[in-house]
This record gives C-alpha cells, structure tokens and sequence, in this order.
C-alpha cells in the first residue's frame, strides 16, 4: 500500500478508537451519576476556593442539575449561575475602575460549566473587582470591604 492511501487508513482507525474510549469512559460516569450515557463527564462541576474571607474559607465542590457538592449553598449558588450570561467573565481591558478596596478576599473557580472549561479568578481590589465578586454570591460568599463575613 502506498502512503497516500494509508493516511485515510490510519485516520479512519484513530476515530474508531477515540469513539470506543469515549463511549468507555462516559457510561460508567453517567450510571455513577443517573444521568445519560452521552451526558458530558463533569458537566457542570466547579472547584471553588475562598481565602482571605475569614469563616467563609475554603474548597468547595458545586455541582448542578441536580445540585450538591461541598458548597454551604448549592441549590442557591446553582440557581444564581442559570440566571447569569458569562458569569466567569473577567473585566474588559480598558475598563475604567473605582479605585476602591473591598478586602483581602480571593476566590478561583475552576471546572466545567454548561459544557465550557472554567478557570476564573476573583479578588475585590477595586470597585470593577468587587461587582463581579458581588454578582456572583451566593456562588462566592457575601462579604464586607474588611474581606470577612458579612453583607456586601
């Protein structure tokens, strides 16, 4: 056989095996979990860790539909991520921002969320900061300009 007509060969042999290991891995995850077989693995699955927000640090697990995980408010966090359009969005470059400090707080939300890849980080070191903070809570905790609990 010549080159040119094994590169279809080897083309067509790969998909086969990526097929077959995808199906594979996808049934026993989706009986693990109740969902379908061709449901995505991890589909809707964060890591959130919070620190400088005194009693509300730590790693948290969120997962959704159904909602559960580690997080002190699943069902709420999960309700609030389905009401938002990018939720991990960060700030636009070239955005002007108060120079306002609303504490130590820090937060990286890591996983998948309907179907896209998630690594965002937060902080509220100015007032751009702090509303995207904000406007992620319950998902984040609520917290004072002093980074512990409280109101925002």
């Amino acid at each position: 056989m010549s080159r040119r007509s094994l590169a279809p060969l080897a083309l067509a042999t790969a998909l086969v095996a990526a097929s077959a290991a995808a199906v594979a891995t996808a049934g026993p995850a989706a009986a693990r979990s109740g969902g379908s077989p061709w449901a995505p693995v991890g589909a809707d699955r964060l890591l959130i860790t919070v620190s400088g927000a005194g009693e509300a640090d730590g790693t948290f697990e969120l997962t959704c539909a159904p909602a559960g995980g580690t997080h002190p408010e699943a069902a709420e966090a999960c309700a609030r991520l389905g009401e938002l359009d990018a939720p991990f969005a960060s700030v636009a470059e070239g955005t002007v921002c108060t120079f306002l400090y609303g504490g130590p707080a820090t937060a990286r939300v890591t996983g998948q969320w309907q179907g896209e890849r998630v690594d965002a980080e937060f902080n509220r070191d100015n007032g751009c900061e702090i509303s995207r903070w904000d406007r992620l809570v319950p998902v984040l905790p609520s917290v004072g300009s002093n980074g512990g609990s409280g109101a925002a």
